[in-house]
């Protein structure tokens, strides 16, 4: 019987520090989170030198608190992977410090894991993939549309111009009075709302798979400062609830575009904004009239966020290419996916 592989996965891209045991790419023995929000909540979002700071102070006792819930010794460890790029500089250059120190202090190979990977690679804790895939990405930072031809080969057929979605939700919670991060209290209020406002969907009826949300965020901000300057008041939840739609609606028909132009058996929706219950539910709902043969895999919501499981996972792939890294890693704060020709 072979032996059952197992990672130490860092991913410290932004404002959770994590550490995972994961075995065989799918089993997550353990997966430590030390999150940053409450620091971050009275800035209205992250500052990457606190940001920076707070790893420094929980990595080392993250990393022992994951091989003690996993139950396994530096020994048992087959490889070390961490999440280099993308992200924010400083806080990478944390994970990336401390992966290549216990790598070379163990004699364990380094593998060097794309962030955006790791998340679209988190829904293997759900679904064996099937390839070719399409995925979904959706976070802070990133809205992109990402196929996958192969294990571990992706590239972009469609991304934003301008804002993240997720970036989009966290400015417009500010507008609203919305503690960072916005994007949950958004999705609660929209589903007690109605979508009374209208507001643009830019890009929506573009033969071309890119997004664009920065429009959308000036309508919103533009309709509710015109209200407070006539000393209206407008419902929170109709303002919620018209934003998310115009949000999901072009993420669900680029979605149900690029599908069209690329036939797959397996749809992933990944990274934070996959937590959202709106857009969940509505590209569940195009899928099953439209493309009733199309899986759709998202990762349980412990999953959808930053954590190290994720890493691992995708690590397993790297593995298995033999990708590896050497003590001249460093972070790559604009790290991306190749840009594919469509």
């Amino acid at each position: 019987m072979a032996k059952d592989e197992l990672i130490l996965a860092f991913e410290s891209s932004c404002d959770e520090t994590s550490v995972a045991v994961v075995k065989n790419g799918d089993v997550i023995l353990s997966n430590i989170i030390a999150t940053q929000i409450n620091s971050h909540k009275r800035f209205g979002g992250v500052v990457p030198e606190v940001a920076s700071r707070h790893h420094v102070e929980e990595i080392t006792m993250i990393i022992d608190d994951a091989l003690t819930e996993a139950g396994v010794s530096y020994d048992d460890l087959d490889a070390v992977a961490v999440t280099y790029g993308p992200g924010l500089v400083g806080s990478l250059l944390v994970g990336v410090e401390a992966a290549k120190t216990l790598a070379w202090a163990h004699h364990l190979p380094l593998i060097p894991v794309n962030h955006m990977a790791g998340h679209i690679y988190a829904a293997a804790f759900v679904q064996k993939l099937e390839y070719p895939l399409l995925a979904l990405m959706v976070s802070g930072g990133h809205t992109e549309l990402v196929m996958l031809t192969a294990p571990g080969e992706f590239s972009i057929i469609g991304e934003t111009r301008d804002d993240a979605a997720g970036e989009a939700y966290d400015k417009v919670g500010r507008v609203l009075g919305i503690t960072y991060p916005a994007g949950k209290e958004i999705d609660r209020l929209a589903h007690i709302g109605k979508d009374t406002f209208h507001f643009p969907r830019a890009m929506s009826d573009s033969d071309n798979l890119d997004f664009s949300f920065s429009g959308l965020k000036s309508a919103f901000i533009n309709t509710k400062h015109h209200a407070d300057q006539l000393g209206e008041t407008l419902s929170r939840e109709d303002l919620a609830a018209s934003f998310q739609a115009a949000v999901v609606d072009v993420l669900v028909e680029k979605t149900m575009h690029a599908l069209a132009m690329h036939p797959v058996k397996q749809l992933v929706v990944a990274g934070g904004v996959a937590a959202n219950q709106g857009l969940r539910e509505a590209l569940s709902a195009r899928l099953a009239v439209d493309m009733p043969d199309v899986e759709m895999i998202v990762p349980p919501l412990r999953l959808c966020g930053d954590n190290g499981a994720m890493v691992g996972a995708a690590a397993h792939i790297m593995r298995a290419k033999h990708v590896f890294a050497d003590e001249t890693l460093n972070a790559n704060p604009n790290l991306n996916f190749d840009r594919a020709n469509v």
